[in-house]
């Protein structure tokens, strides 16, 4: 069966954007998202690093990683390889093999909306890898599939070239246009919570978090 390709690479924001973004929690971008977008469901598999960079997407059939070899052959460096594997949990779609493939090519990581195996391998590394689950069935590789089309990831829609964020409390995404916004916003976020937990350890706290 066929992959379509809607196009080769994705557009890269500024690096320095990329880099001041490492800092930014998920939950506070997710607080100045109006804390609607956001993956739900998928977790973290790999040692701890944090997930940053530009979605370069995948819609495979569930079970089927014929797809994700194809966009393996295209992704860059700063991609992040985003699957739409349907919420499937019964096979795995990429292991030790694909993740070091992924890893040669410079990509920043993967976000899965389906299953992977060789837990040990991601668990011992930092590239980073988010999932729904794990198995040890294998998956099928007759397709079909698309490649940098908008895709559903636990329910939150990703599409080419957008902002991908993840850490310890899940994966956000955001379109590149607003990164800039987002960034400053979350900076301004940051700063206010770091002085509402001085003012509790000072005694000064009037409830002000609770209002906000």
């Amino acid at each position: 069966m066929s992959i379509t390709t809607a196009m080769t690479s994705v557009p890269k924001p500024a690096p320095e954007l990329i880099e001041a973004l490492r800092g930014a929690p998920t939950s506070v971008i997710s607080d100045n998202l109006a804390r609607l977008p956001g993956a739900v469901g998928l977790r973290p598999f790999h040692r701890g690093s944090k997930l940053v960079g530009v979605a370069f997407t995948v819609r495979t059939r569930p079970g089927d990683n014929l797809a994700i070899h194809r966009a393996l052959e295209l992704v860059g460096p700063g991609d992040v390889i985003v699957v739409d594997g349907g919420g499937d949990e019964t096979r795995a779609l990429v292991g030790e093999i694909m993740k070091t493939i992924a890893e040669y090519r410079g990509a920043a990581g993967y976000v899965i909306d389906g299953a992977i195996r060789d837990v040990s391998a991601f668990a011992a590394s930092d590239f980073p890898c988010f999932a729904r689950a794990a198995i040890h069935r294998g998956p099928y590789k007759s397709g079909p599939g698309e490649i940098n089309v908008p895709v559903s990831i636990g329910g939150s829609v990703i599409s080419p070239g957008d902002i991908v964020v993840g850490d310890e409390d899940g994966v956000v995404s955001f379109p590149a246009a607003t990164a800039a916004t987002v960034l400053e916003a979350v900076r301004a976020q940051i700063a206010r919570e770091e002085q509402t937990i001085i003012s509790i350890r000072e005694g000064r706290y009037q409830g002000s978090y609770g209002k906000s």
